[in-house]
């Protein structure tokens, strides 16, 4: 059985980060806003749409 404890040094090394920004809240802004003014909204209620209207279709 091996008793070091070097995994544990490369696990935490792994999951270490550098936040640059901490302001999560304006970076949810910023993403919010890019998805808007990109037109992805669109993209994503027409998806939904005809999905909810195709899988109606082949419902048994």
């Amino acid at each position: 059985m091996d008793l070091s404890f070097h995994h544990l040094i490369d696990y935490s090394l792994f999951f270490a980060q550098i936040i640059e920004d901490p302001d999560i809240i304006g970076q949810i802004t910023d993403a919010w806003n890019n998805f808007i003014e990109s037109g992805q909204v669109w993209a994503m209620l027409t998806g939904i749409f005809f999905g909810y209207v195709f899988a109606n279709f082949t419902r048994f």
